[in-house]
This record gives structure tokens, sequence and C-alpha cells, in this order.
């Protein structure tokens, strides 16, 4: 596992009592994983929270930065956890495969992030935000790809970033289908047979004609 700075990635949390906080966060998922983005606005959220809309703009300036800042904050936890469950597992397959499970199990129990970030934000606003692009976390697993590629394990012939892509799209989507489905059996239980199908994607094909 690479050593990886303990540095939060999250921009600096507005000077808020907790209580306030933690009544917007839960009024933020909410209102944005449930509602179109584009109608919602800072008075749906002061009135689902019990907080001025003075306030809130005081503290965020904007819809945007509001959802952002949650957002990120949301997705520091998930890299928390990555870098935590990861301790101790060298070999890099099953490296991989906790990886992918962790993204799977974290999506399920926090449905309306994962509500957010694939099917009610749009991608073009969120990208043009600094915490779209998660430094912390994309490292980690840029790190992980690079090493699995100079050891011959994964495919050296395309950019480690090509790779992740290619996973992330795939928890993307079946997230979404998840939730589209019904929501019928668990979302990580489909981890095994998912993790099997993206890694013969990506390991070092057969080079030989």
């Amino acid at each position: 596992m690479p050593k990886v700075t303990p540095v939060r990635n999250h921009l600096p949390e507005p000077d808020l009592r907790p209580d306030v906080h933690a009544r917007l966060e839960k009024a933020v998922l909410e209102i944005f994983s449930e509602s179109d983005f584009h109608k919602a606005n800072i008075r749906d959220v002061a009135r689902k929270a019990g907080v001025s809309f003075t306030t809130i703009y005081k503290h965020y300036g904007s819809k945007e930065r509001l959802l952002f800042s949650f957002v990120d904050i949301w997705l520091g936890k998930l890299t928390e956890r990555i870098i935590d469950h990861l301790q101790g597992i060298e070999d890099l397959k099953e490296k991989m495969r906790k990886v992918y499970w962790l993204q799977l199990d974290y999506y399920e129990r926090h449905q309306g992030l994962g509500k957010i970030l694939f099917m009610t934000l749009p991608m073009q606003t969120w990208m043009s935000d600094q915490t779209f692009r998660q430094k912390r976390m994309i490292n980690l697993y840029l790190e992980v790809l690079k090493k699995g590629q100079a050891e011959g394990v994964l495919n050296p012939h395309v950019r480690a970033g090509v790779l992740l892509d290619f996973m992330l799209g795939s928890v993307q989507r079946a997230f979404f289908m998840w939730v589209s489905r019904g929501q019928k059996e668990s979302l990580s239980g489909q981890s095994q047979v998912l993790f099997d199908m993206v890694w013969r994607a990506i390991v070092r094909p057969n080079d030989n004609p």
C-alpha cells in the first residue's frame, strides 16, 4: 500500500455551530438527491434545515458552493475508509477488489450521495469546481494502478488514468441501474461478479500474437 499523506482534501468548513452544520448536511443531502439540480435552491435548503437564508448565503455564497462543500466532505470520508480498509493488504488484485467493494458499499449505505453524484448533479457544473478533482482519492487509485503496471500485472499499453476511468465508470453504471431496477438486491453484493469482469479487462493482455 503506497504511503498517503494524511492531509484533508476538502475545503475549510464554514464556521458554523455543529448542530447547524448537521441540519444543513441533512437538508442538502435530501434536497439535492431528490430534486432537479436546477430547480433546487438555497431557500429550499434553508426551510428544510431551519437555518436562515442569510446565514447560508453568508457562509457559502451559492448553491453550488453549498452542495460541493458537502460532497467534498462525503467523498473525503470515503477516501479515509478506503485507506483504513487497505492497511495490511499486499496483493494487488485483493487491494483492487476491496476498493471496488468499498465504493459500492459506500454508495449503497449513502444512497443520497450516489444519486447526487451519478444522477442529479450536472457533471459539467461539478467539473468546473475544484472539489471535482478529489486529488487525494484519485492519486491513491493511480498509485496502485501504476504499481500494478510496473509489476507487469496490469495492462501497460494504456494510461493508468484510462484504467481508472473504466473501473469508476462501472461503479457509476452499477449504481444508477441498481436504483432504476428498484434496489431489489444488494449493490455491494454484486461486487464480486462486477469486479471479476473489470479485472479481466484491465490485466496485462497476452502479448503473443
